[in-house]
Formats: C-alpha cells, structure tokens, sequence
C-alpha cells in the first residue's frame, strides 16, 4: 500500500498542467497534515514537476525530458530573474522556444517574435501588446511596469508579462547560463539512464524458498537477484555463494546478504561506478526514494555507459573542461616520461588572482591519468590524491607537470606529480587509482 507521501505526489502528478496549488489545499484534499503535504510539495518541485515562484505560488508544470532539458518554462524564467508577474500567471506552465532581445524598430521586431517565444524588452507598452498578440510572453527589463490593457490581455491569452529590476544584457546572460547549465545536466548520465527496470529485472521476496533462486537460475542464468519484501522494498542480495551447499526448503530471508548497497535513479554512472569498483559489486539495486525497487544495474552496464561519455562531446562546458582543454601533451621518447603544459587563465584563479586549488587538483589528477593510461588500457578511479606542496602560481602563467609512474600493477597504479613554473617548483602529489579492465 503506498505510503501518504506517495499518495500526495501522485495525486500532484495527475493535476492538470497549469494548476495552482498549495499546502493548505494538499492537506485538506489528502487528509494529512500541512508539514506532510509541504516535504511532498518540495520533493515534487524537486523532481521537476512543480515550480514555486515568490508572490505567484507553487504551480504543476510540464515534466522536462532528458533530450528536452535545455528548453525552460516561463516560470524557471520568473525564479532565474526574480521577476516579478505581472499578468498571464495561468501561462506560466508552458515552455518558451527561444528568447528575443527587443533592441530594433517595432516591426522589425515582430518579423522574429512568434509562438511560443519570449521577447525582452524595457517599458515600450505597444511591443509588450504585439509579443503577446504573436503569441508570445513577455520580459519587461529594468524594474518597469506596463499597462493595465496589456495585464488583461496577457490574462485572456495565458500568456506571462514579468518584470525585473535587471537590464536586458544582464537578464540575457543569466538565461543563457541557465540553459547552459541545464545542457551540462543533459550530458551527464544517471543510472536511470542506463538501469534494467523492474519489468525485465528478476528478483526474489523474503518468503520465497531457496529453491525458486535455482528456479531463476536455469531460467535467466544470472546469479546474482536483489531480494524484496511485500511491499516491494529492497531488503538484501542473493548469490550463488549464498545458496552453496543450503537446504532449499530454507526462506531466501535466512540466507540472502541483508542491507545491501543500493543506488537512486538520480545517481551519477561515475559514482555507481566508483561504488562497485570499490566493494567489489557485480550488481546493484536502484531504489526509489521510499527504497522500493526500480530495477538494476550491472557493473558491464556501467562500463559500457562509461565508455559512451568518453566518446560524446560534451555540449556545454564544465569548469573541468575549460581546465583540460588547456593541457597540451609533449611526448617522451621513453615511456612514462611525458610532459603535459598548462597556461593559467582568469577562469582558472580564485579571487587572489592566484591558480585555485581545485583547478591545480583537476590538473594534477588530469596528468596522472594521462600517464596511467600509457601504461595500462581502461578506465581509471582515483583513491585518494595528496597535495603536499603548493605556491601561490598567478594568471598567465606557464606551468610544466611532470608526472612519473612510481608503481602500475594489474589493478592499482601509483603517480608521484611534480608542477614547475619556470623552472621553479610550485606543487607536488601524490595520487593512487584503481584500474578498471575494459572487458
């Protein structure tokens, strides 16, 4: 039986997009209390299918997917530039295409205002009255109203007129790095992406007998089942370890491996991979928020998926590929003996104007990786790094890393890194990985 919590998402869930609603309301429609209905109102503005906008409310908005990330709805647009709405609040569900910057004559404008497009543009009331006539919503830059006809009008068309105290140029950059950052999102891979869901995921209960795994054995030939109870939650792991040599009239309950690791939908791939290299796991669970099952992943999953991201390019940049994009690689003419160049930018340094640490962490770890992988075909996890020696390195400055291989066995791989600028010693490492066979 489903929890209230889940009760009251679900509930949110089947609201009709564009639909008002509140804790007050929740509580009364549910029959539970008003904090209940506030941690289900948060956990579903935080699943992407509510949003909350100050002196607005909380409104159902459009679940995003994956491949449809970039693309924001007007409300997002409301919380990126603390707007404020003016009218069409009923529209502020739906999803823009593209923004237009309104910096032309008026009918200039119009020729690049359309459906489903967002125009910004300061206190000019006839362009606020086209956009919306064009079928498109309205940013009114600098802290300006707009008049009470145009409010109607974007309340009889459903269509948002916010204001900010921002100007345009400013408004413009945050959009854009909004968008930007949703595509970095988009780049990164979850294990939602890639699980095997619980349709096609065999699994036991507590109360079946150690025969039904020999049962799921013959069927599937895999060994390893997660183990569920009457309510669908994840209670341990069964493998052919457990079974060896085990009366088969025994409940799985008394054999399986209790607590097991598990995983979220919303796991990164690198952290499900960082987990099973770590503890040995072959197979995972993933679980809801409520630790029901939602199906699996296996470990050749996780490297198949990783071995994709190597190969994508990446749409938007992080900061660590502004920092990698940066080395550049002198060959040695032994083995183990390259040397990877680096110039300091402004991104790279902290408000001192000096290298940052993490970028002097992403460097170091960048190099080490770069040498290992001479040694050794695969995939890497790093263990710990030890950054014992680190000066104060400017912008614009060359640096020289030099990283050697103190120790490369079949599973493990040890990198002693040494940075110079100009010829002077400014950061020393040490960093131990895991090796990952690609088979």
């Amino acid at each position: 039986m489903a929890t209230k919590h889940e009760q009251i998402l679900e509930y949110i869930d089947g609201l009709p997009i564009g639909e008002k609603i509140s804790v007050r309301q929740i509580a009364k429609a549910l029959n539970v209390s008003e904090g209940t209905a506030y941690r289900a109102i948060k956990e579903a503005e935080n699943k992407g299918y509510v949003s909350t906008i100050e002196r607005v409310g909380t409104i159902r908005i459009e679940r995003k997917k994956k491949e449809n990330i970039e693309k924001l709805t007007y409300a997002e647009v409301v919380n990126i530039v603390d707007g404020q709405v003016l009218g069409g609040r009923t529209g502020l569900h739906k999803t823009l295409n593209k923004f237009v910057i309104g910096a032309m004559k008026l009918d200039a404008m119009m020729r690049y205002t359309g459906a489903g497009n967002l125009l910004i543009v300061g206190n000019r009331t006839k362009a606020h009255e086209y956009a919306l006539n064009a079928g498109a919503a309205v940013l009114i830059t600098g802290g300006f109203d707009t008049d009470e006809e145009v409010k109607k009008l974007a309340d009889e068309l459903q269509l948002p007129v916010i204001s900010t105290s921002y100007d345009t140029f400013t408004v413009a950059a945050m959009i854009n790095r909004a968008i930007y950052d949703q595509l970095i999102k988009k780049e990164i891979v979850l294990v939602e992406d890639i699980l095997t869901s619980i349709e096609n995921t065999s699994f036991l209960r507590t109360s079946d007998k150690v025969s039904k795994w020999f049962e799921h054995n013959r069927e599937t030939t895999h060994s390893r089942y997660p183990v569920v109870d009457q309510n669908m939650k994840v209670q341990g792991m069964i493998t052919s370890k457990d079974v060896l040599g085990v009366d088969h009239d025994l409940t799985i309950d008394k054999v399986m491996t209790k607590s097991p690791m598990t995983v979220r939908g919303k796991t990164s791939v690198a952290s499900a991979a960082h987990m099973m290299v770590w503890e040995g796991i072959e197979v995972l669970p993933v679980v809801d928020d409520h630790n029901k099952l939602e199906g699996i992943i296996s470990r050749q999953d996780v490297l198949k998926a990783l071995q994709m991201i190597q190969r994508q390019p990446q749409v938007g940049e992080t900061i660590d590929d502004l920092v990698t994009n940066q080395l550049v690689v002198d060959k040695g003419k032994v083995k183990g003996e390259d040397i990877y160049r680096c110039e300091v930018t402004p991104q790279m340094t902290n408000h001192l104007g000096t290298i940052s640490y993490g970028v002097f962490t992403t460097i170091v770890a960048e190099a080490a990786n770069g040498i290992l992988r001479g040694f050794k075909k695969g995939d890497l996890v790093v263990e710990n790094m030890t950054i014992y020696f680190l000066k104060p390195v400017q912008m614009d400055s060359a640096l020289e890393i030099y990283p050697k291989v103190l120790e490369a066995g079949r599973k493990f791989g040890k990198v002693d890194v040494e940075v110079f600028n100009e010829g002077i010693l400014v950061g020393k490492a040490m960093m131990m990985c895991q090796l990952i066979d690609r088979n």
